[in-house]
């Protein structure tokens, strides 16, 4: 049921407080050494969203509130049922700071987590549409979601579901270091491998056993992948650039503990070509365009409060300018999938997903 509350001021403060706290058990996610996460936060820029932002977020929310069916799925069209999507709209709803326990957003939550729990199969894939192109990103989304609710929310199926989940990520790395769309280990690319990686990430924050060696094939891959313009190719021979595989390339990197060094900052500049510009982007937005900026406004976050500051602001004010009336956002894919994406990306500024913990 849609809830109409919003969280307080005062109440994501004290979340913010229980993640920072929770941050500091000692579960980085490391990588033979290189830097560690899940620190204490070392900033807060909560002036970024201002009272249009604020709104725009509580339409959006209250639009996808009321887009999920009663056994907790979403999507529509080729997306309906997807885990993948339902996993990334339960994110937009942790990240105004509700859990499946508490918040405005806790029954949505609740009911999101109890269909990831339902189609998650025997071997740990959380995805039961064999058809689907892509059940690896289904899956990273999902795992994403369930490890994103770990200690706020105690359910018998969590921890357990979400260790075979990543069981069955570390089973699946090829030898190049990367994932593809099936649980396999004979192909990679890039997109595929960086969600892998971030569902990975906060696994391990969470406690979850993830070895340092599948991290470190993953960081290989992805270094390998990187071209000399400091964008990232897509598989293979195929060595053009683009910017959603590069934003998402770079948070893996960081996500990883890559937090610096030429590979970071190459990255950063290649993204820095693509600012959005309401001005420029009129009629249809871009292929991958949500996809894109969800992992460039975390690219900037990791950078440090300057970068993610410009960024922000720039496409906080593109969106708000793209919202539909209903409160949703659209693309090529389902409205579903974009308006969980845009208001993830809204709400990065409220410090409350925990793999944005630093």
């Amino acid at each position: 049921m849609e809830r109409t509350s919003t969280m307080t001021t005062a109440t994501r403060r004290d979340r913010r407080e229980f993640l920072r706290l929770l941050s500091g058990v000692g579960l980085g996610f490391s990588c033979g050494g290189v830097g560690s996460v899940g620190r204490a936060l070392a900033w807060e820029e909560p002036t970024l969203i201002n009272a249009d932002t604020e709104a725009a977020i509580e339409r959006g929310l209250r639009w996808l509130a009321g887009r999920q069916n009663e056994d907790g799925s979403l999507g529509s069209g080729n997306y309906a049922r997807n885990t993948g999507v339902v996993g990334i709209a339960g994110l937009a709803f942790l990240a105004q700071g509700s859990s499946p326990r508490q918040g405005p957003w806790s029954a949505n939550l609740l009911r999101a987590h109890e269909f990831l729990f339902a189609e998650t199969q025997g071997n740990g894939l959380i995805s039961k549409q064999q058809q689907s192109r892509g059940p690896m990103y289904e899956h990273a989304f999902a795992t994403l979601l369930l490890a994103e609710s770990l200690g706020t929310w105690n359910h018998p199926s969590l921890r357990p579901t979400l260790s075979r989940a990543v069981d069955l990520i570390v089973a699946s790395q090829n030898d190049e270091g990367g994932w593809r769309y099936q649980p396999r280990r004979d192909d990679a690319d890039v997109s595929v491998t960086a969600a892998q990686v971030m569902a990975l990430r906060a696994a391990r924050n969470g406690g979850i056993f993830v070895p340092d060696q599948c991290v470190a094939n993953a960081v290989d891959y992805l270094k390998r992948s990187q071209n000399e313009d400091g964008g990232f190719l897509y598989m293979g021979e195929e060595r053009e650039s683009a910017f959603p595989r590069s934003a998402a390339a770079i948070v893996a990197l960081f996500n990883a503990g890559v937090s610096d060094g030429q590979a970071i900052e190459n990255g950063l500049s290649y993204l820095a070509d693509s600012l959005p510009n309401s001005e420029e982007l009129v009629g249809p937005l871009p292929s991958h365009f949500f996809y894109g900026h969800y992992y460039a406004v975390q690219a900037m976050w990791h950078a440090g409060p300057e970068r993610f500051a410009k960024w922000y602001v720039a496409i906080r004010d593109l969106l708000l300018e793209r919202q539909l009336d209903e409160g949703q956002w659209e693309d090529q894919l389902a409205g579903e999938y974009a308006t969980a994406m845009a208001l993830i990306i809204l709400q990065v500024p409220n410090n409350l997903l925990p793999i944005l913990q630093r």
